[in-house]
């Protein structure tokens, strides 16, 4: 990296870091229904919204009640946006008339941002309304993040109560989140984007002349839609000249905002935070790097406060920084190291394609480990473009289970349950029962924390397998042999950890995708939060166990190290075999000269 790429990296995670203390402390008081700054001005809103909804605060539920309510909200919602996405040619701010979606399309879409996945099979600025951006998407986007806050809050809960089945009420939990997290950083962040150059207007698009024209054949097609062929059966084609461009507008800025704020990721273009109206300068793709990681950081804090020993939050925040640091190490030496076959042909070697000359290659690199530690799914490069191994890296860390940082939410109890079973794996080591925060970790905690990590990753390799021997989804691939399968593989591990972002060399929009994905999105979504609440169920209802000489100390570097070691111990022995048949197997057919 040139010293400017090592002075921005630098001063963004010291800006990170910094934010950490006084927003995880600021969630904590949220959260525990203590007063803050904002409870003049957000506190009759709140009171008002319960009133409306017939919620009453102080009527807590038990785990099963917690997770029933998580799934009925959800399905509410995913049934409206289904609805809207087959009817958005009759709804209103349509000013393209652009048509309804399929029906597989439509499900694949409403699954997807109802589950915090974000995956897009279509092109969002060709398919989607003003009306479905808004009312639809962004709404998803605000609510199926702060799900997943609720829910990780209610498993702080488990480790903080004692003898007790309540865990709080969802319904407190997602407002609270809402109005006083997710909706007064947008406002600011969405501020900060529109003085970059990021577009807010509800315009039609705009067609303007181009500087010089342009003309490229194009094949005619038959009543049909076939390609006609002359006398010699070669395709007829015409030459078409392009003197105008259609420019798409929209409200992007506020939906830029909440979707990297709550890790979607859903671009309202098709180019995602490439697209100069989402992210036009090197200071607005800081800052959106910055959102996608700011709450799963600050999540860490909220735990330590909210378990009182905040030196518990600052350990597993170590280890997230130091897998993520790894990563963006290893992609930043694969992409400069760049392809020995361009080299030979007396061309600079470094990989420069695919990444926008705006941010430079560490800006699009850190943007990459970013959006694929956590759930968020954004991009500003093409993933598609990067090195074997280089393309490794944000596979991998999405394998993981998205950790590091992880989901807003999600990411925090994916991490525990990881915790848990490397307390369980060092007692087992030292003869003694495991205990983790004053709480005895047994069978029932074991299992609920196996379900949490190794569902998405067995869904991907079953899935993979499917497509493997599915024409169609083999005929999706648009490149052949081990690049295709790591195609496949980042696909389907996308979705089924609830990322969405894609190598984009896939034609994801046919049935074998859009209907499996949605299986793969709804089980990676939801049987992992429905187990990591029964885990803190359970450990609600323990008594506190105080420490002794023999308890293993949980918020030291030992620790910290051995959570690392059985996080990647973990993704080796689940996702190696596969990792080898791709991005391995391409990287050695690159040094073979292939």
């Amino acid at each position: 990296m040139n010293p400017y790429e090592w002075l921005q990296t630098v001063i963004f995670f010291v800006v990170l870091l910094a934010l950490v203390k006084p927003l995880g402390s600021f969630m904590a008081k949220v959260f525990q229904g203590e007063r803050t700054f904002l409870s003049p001005l957000l506190c009759p809103c709140e009171k008002v919204i319960y009133r409306m909804s017939a919620v009453r605060p102080e009527d807590e539920m038990g785990w099963q009640r917690y997770a029933g309510s998580v799934i009925l909200f959800n399905l509410v919602l995913f049934v409206g946006l289904f609805l809207m996405l087959l009817t958005q040619h009759l709804l209103p701010l349509n000013p393209q008339k652009v048509p309804a979606f399929t029906w597989q399309l439509a499900l694949n879409t409403a699954i997807s941002f109802a589950t915090n996945t974000n995956w897009q099979a279509y092109v969002g600025e060709q398919a989607a309304s003003y009306f479905t951006q808004m009312v639809g998407l962004a709404v998803h986007n605000f609510v199926s993040a702060a799900t997943g806050i609720a829910i990780a809050v209610a498993v702080i809960r488990g480790f903080v109560r004692r003898k007790t089945s309540l865990l709080g009420n969802f319904w407190v939990d997602m407002t609270r989140c809402t109005l006083y997290i997710l909706l007064p950083i947008s406002i600011i962040a969405a501020t900060m984007l529109v003085s970059q150059g990021v577009i807010q207007n509800f315009s039609e698009y705009k067609t303007v002349p181009l500087v010089q024209s342009t003309n490229y054949d194009k094949p005619k097609l038959d009543d049909k839609g076939a390609p006609l062929k002359d006398a010699a059966d070669k395709p007829v084609v015409e030459n078409v000249i392009v003197k105008d461009v259609t420019i798409p507008m929209g409200p992007v800025a506020s939906q830029e905002a909440i979707k990297e704020l709550g890790t979607n990721g859903g671009g309202f273009f098709n180019a995602n935070s490439a697209h100069p109206f989402e992210n036009p300068t090197p200071l607005s793709n800081m800052l959106e790097i910055l959102l996608i990681l700011l709450i799963p950081g600050a999540l860490t804090y909220t735990f330590g406060v909210m378990v009182g020993n905040t030196r518990q939050g600052w350990m597993l925040l170590g280890v997230m920084l130091f897998i993520l640091i790894t990563t963006f190490g290893v992609l930043q030496w694969a992409e400069s190291s760049g392809n020995p076959l361009v080299a030979k042909l007396g061309v600079q070697s470094i990989n420069i394609e695919g990444k926008d000359v705006r941010f430079g290659m560490a800006g699009s690199n850190l943007f990459t480990v970013a959006t694929t530690g956590t759930s968020c799914g954004a991009v500003n490069s093409m993933h598609d473009s990067l090195t074997p191994i280089g393309g490794m890296m944000p596979l991998s860390l999405i394998l993981l289970g998205e950790i590091i940082f992880g989901g807003v939410g999600s990411g925090l109890y994916t991490m525990l349950a990881f915790a848990i079973i490397a307390v369980f794996v060092s007692g087992l080591m030292i003869g003694r029962t495991p205990e983790y925060l004053g709480k005895k970790i047994e069978v029932r905690e074991m299992w609920m924390s196996i379900l949490v990590i190794l569902t998405a990753g067995v869904t991907v390799l079953i899935l993979s397998g499917i497509a493997m021997i599915t024409p169609q989804a083999v005929a999706s691939m648009s490149n052949p042999g081990a690049h295709g399968l790591s195609e496949v593989l980042y696909a389907l591990a996308s979705m089924a950890n609830n990322n969405g972002s894609a190598f984009a060399g896939l034609n994801a929009n046919v049935n074998f995708y859009n209907l499996f994905g949605s299986l793969a999105m709804t089980i990676g979504r939801y049987v992992p939060a429905v187990a990591v609440l029964a885990m803190a169920g359970s450990l609600a209802e323990k008594k506190y166990v105080p420490p002794s000489l023999g308890t293993l100390p949980t918020d030291k570097a030992p620790f910290a190290i051995w959570l690392t070691l059985v996080i990647l111990i973990v993704g080796a022995l689940t996702f190696f075999p596969a990792l080898a048949l791709g991005p391995i197997v391409e990287h050695l057919t690159m040094l073979g000269g292939n």
